[in-house]
């Protein structure tokens, strides 16, 4: 899969932007601030219906616009297609493929696979445990349709049985049928994560091993209500608490990772350049994962990855970018000399850009 064309119209800070993309390695040259990040996640959009970093579409709208633009054309195969999506204040998105606009944009999901390597990946290392869910959730979702059909129904059951808890009079058979559905979606749900995080690991070893040349063992930890056994009963034994609280405190929405190095959270004892390793292997063993998966090459985004971490890690993330199994790659950086060593060593057609003030300019025309 290969995005040739991309066009963005006030999307964040970049006004009007058309660009020809390499096939291979297209590199983003600038100060921080100057549109890099924006321009990568404008591509990411284009493969989840949302951005990466701000959920409130209208924010991601350029200050004084009414609405914002994003087109891609994408080679699939044998195919080329067309995607289109436009933002506009007060209004519901709209989502195209080919300029036919999808019914349901959970349908698009998983047609254009991604993964994005950025800096507020170390939230899930420091953040709390929905940033751990939303890594499975969006992972698990570009090829498991059942998983992102029973998240869906999940998530719609958990906000009406919530809705139901903070009304002052509870009808206690409405509460039955919500509590059916929460086991019954959240048992597939449980189920496919589970399974993923066991086939997961081994990859995610091999790629940490290879960054940091150690032999540091890294570890997933899945912890679930589910584990416990019967979650019918757990739900019903905490409805009188529920109803308290107003909310539903236990099910699928409360699962998480421990996320471990050498038996120990990573957290507690992993070091500025350890963790942030641990993520990007994360990462790329996501990527890895998934193009084994889908036997689609997803397209991979890396945002000023190079920071915090040492010459040997920086090394060895090079060597992986240039590696035959990657496809198109788009990386961002504010230090001249990483982009200049991918490109000096890559046999491979390359982009050079330099972004600025929203800018975007081809230095290798």
């Amino acid at each position: 899969m290969i995005l040739e064309r991309l066009s963005i119209l006030n999307y964040k800070n970049l006004a009007q932007t058309e660009l020809t993309l390499s096939p291979k390695i297209n590199c983003f040259l600038g100060s921080n601030g100057m549109g890099k990040t924006n321009l990568l996640d404008a591509v990411y959009y284009l493969s989840f219906c949302k951005s990466h970093n701000n959920p409130i579409d209208s924010q991601n709208i350029m200050h004084d616009a009414d609405f914002a633009v994003i087109q891609g054309w994408y080679q699939l195969g044998e195919k080329q297609e067309e995607f289109f999506c436009s933002l506009r204040r007060r209004q519901k998105k709209q989502f195209k493929r080919n300029k036919k606009e999808y019914e349901r944009l959970s349908d698009h999901i998983g047609m254009l696979p991604l993964v994005m390597v950025s800096p507020s990946d170390s939230e899930l290392i420091n953040g709390g445990s929905d940033e751990r869910r939303k890594f499975m959730d969006m992972f698990l979702s570009q090829f498991d349709k059942e998983y992102l059909h029973a998240l869906i129904n999940y998530n719609k059951a958990l906000q009406q049985r919530n809705a139901l808890l903070k009304n002052d009079r509870i009808d206690d058979t409405l509460l039955d049928l919500w509590d059916d559905q929460l086991v019954a979606e959240g048992q597939i749900i449980y189920a496919k994560r589970k399974a993923f995080i066991e086939d997961f690991i081994p990859t995610f070893q091999r790629f940490y091993d290879f960054i940091c040349l150690s032999n540091e063992r890294v570890e997933l930890k899945y912890e679930s209500h589910f584990e416990a056994g019967d979650f019918a009963q757990l739900i019903r034994q905490r409805r009188e608490k529920d109803k308290i609280l107003g909310y539903t405190s236990a099910g699928i929405h409360k699962d998480d990772l421990d996320m471990q190095m050498d038996g120990y959270s990573i957290k507690r004892v992993g070091s500025q350049g350890q963790n942030k390793t641990y993520v990007v292997a994360l990462k790329f063993a996501q990527f890895d994962f998934l193009r084994k998966t889908t036997s689609v090459t997803p397209i991979l985004l890396l945002d000023d990855i190079f920071d915090k971490l040492d010459s040997l890690r920086v090394e060895q993330i090079i060597n992986l970018v240039l590696d035959k199994d990657f496809g198109q790659i788009f990386v961002t950086d504010t230090n001249r000399e990483h982009l200049d060593e991918i490109l000096s060593r890559t046999q491979t057609n390359y982009h050079l850009y330099e972004v600025g003030k929203g800018e975007v300019i081809q230095k290798n025309v």
